[in-house]
Parts: C-alpha cells; sequence; structure tokens
C-alpha cells in the first residue's frame, strides 16, 4: 500500500526529543524523507535509529536555530539535492525564564525570541522557494495556549508564541493563490520536559503523550489538506479560524 507521503521531503525542527521526535518517527512513517533538525547529536542519533526501523530515511542536521547561516546553508543544500521541500514543521522551541519581566535578563529574552521567533521567520524565508516548488507543500508551525493565555511570569514564551501565530498566519495569507498551506497546532498538556519545567508538581502519567500529537500534525502536512491560515486545538479536537481583519 503505497504511504501518503512517499517521495516528500519533510523538515523538521526540535526533532531530537518530544514532540519534534514522535513526528519526526510519524512523518517517516508516512513515506516521507526526514530532514532532521536539532541541536542534540545524541537525540538525531537515536532518531535515525527509529526512522531506519520504520523502513524509511533521514538527513541529520545538528544545527542552533539561532544560526541564520546554517539555515541560509541547509535551504541551498535541499535545493541543490531535491529542488523542493514538500513539508516544513517549526517545532523547536525554547521556554525562557518564568519570572517577572522586570527580571528578565535581555540575553534570556534575545535567545527565546531568537529561537521561537525570528529562527521560523528564517526558515519561512530560506525555505519559502522550495515550499512554492512542491505540488503540494504543507507548513505546520507548533505554537501555544500561552500565546493567549498571558498568564504571569511566562511572558518571553508567551509572548514570542503570540509573535509566531502572526508570522504563520501572515506567510499564510502571502501564499493562498499558491500549493502552499500554512497552518499552527496548540498540542495542549503534554508529556514533553518542557511541560515538566512548566508544571513540576503535575503527574505526567495524566498526560497525554506526544505521539497522538505527532499524528495530528502529519495528518496536517498531507497533500489533500487543504485548510490554511487556521490553529488545530489539540484540546478541542478541532480546527479554529481566525478572526478576519477589520
Amino acid at each position: 500500500m503505497t504511504k501518503p507521503l512517499a517521495s516528500k521531503i519533510a523538515l523538521i525542527t526540535g526533532a531530537s526529543r518530544g514532540i519534534g521526535y514522535a513526528t519526526a518517527v510519524a512523518l517517516a512513517k508516512a513515506g516521507a524523507h526526514v530532514v532532521a533538525v536539532a541541536r542534540t547529536v545524541g537525540g538525531l542519533e537515536e532518531l535515525d535509529d527509529a526512522i531506519q526501523a520504520e523502513g524509511s530515511t533521514a538527513t541529520l542536521v545538528p544545527l542552533d536555530l539561532r544560526d541564520t547561516d546554517g539555515i541560509v546553508r541547509l535551504a541551498a543544500a535541499l535545493n541543490e539535492r531535491y529542488q523542493r521541500l514538500d513539508v516544513l514543521v517549526g517545532n523547536g522551541g525554547v521556554l525562557g525564564p518564568m519570572s517577572p519581566l522586570g527580571h528578565v535578563e535581555p540575553t534570556a529574552w534575545n535567545e527565546v525570541i531568537a529561537v521561537n521567533v525570528t529562527a521560523n521567520f528564517h526558515l519561512i524565508r530560506a525555505m519559502d522557494p522550495l515550499l512554492r516548488a512542491s505540488e503540494a507543500a504543507r507548513a505546520v508551525f507548533v505554537t501555544s495556549g500561552a500565546a493567549t493565555s498571558n498568564r504571569a511570569y511566562r511572558g518571553p514564551y508567551s509572548i514570542s508564541k503570540a509573535a509566531l501565530n502572526a508570522l504563520a498566519r501572515t506567510y499564510a495569507a502571502e501564499t493562498v493563490t499558491t500549493n502552499v498551506r500554512v497552518n499552527l497546532l496548540n498540542p495542549g498538556p503534554t508529556r514533553t520536559r518542557m511541560r515538566a519545567a512548566v508544571m513540576p508538581g503535575e503527574d505526567p502519567m495524566t498526560l497525554k503523550t506526544a505521539e497522538p500529537v505527532a499524528e495530528q500534525i502529519v495528518a496536517m502536512c498531507l497533500p489533500d489538506f487543504q485548510e490554511t491560515g487556521k490553529l488545530y486545538d489539540c484540546e478541542q479536537g478541532r480546527l479554529l479560524a481566525f478572526q478576519p481583519p477589520a
């Protein structure tokens, strides 16, 4: 039986653990060649073993998302080898400091914005020509309910995710007449290291694992998924339309 992403090229950031790792494996199960980006070499190597066990292949890219030149080089390499990119999953992110805004050091603020927002801008900028060259390109950016809940002491992360939402929605609007579809996904409470850092007293066994989140991301990456500019909320189990501009 033909796999739905057979012969497709799928790039995912933050692929060495958590939702990124699970999504990379799920993309491989669907038949994609996975371009796995992460800082942790050991995690990438474990991922490669898991992808090979699924009978698929991966290109491992040890890369800090703050390395703008590295993102550009990656796009050039993909262009030289494949001349296109079919799937882009912007998953990589950092939590940043959990403290009042007045206590946040500028270096910590800059890191959160660089990884959660600016890196995704550079991914879009570098990969856009490759996505447009695909017959049915799909981009999914992993956001958070923190983008709208705006709780105390989570400022840098919350603000960065709100900016990510605006970035993805803008890109969706700019590609609406092309073969590119751009959406956001809010995983909700999930058993990850980041969640444990936010909620240290929470029993992780009460949370869903990353696998069902990964399955939903893959569903949004399939060629027959035609929605764009939407947010899928895993807790509600449905796509949410953003308010149109006034």
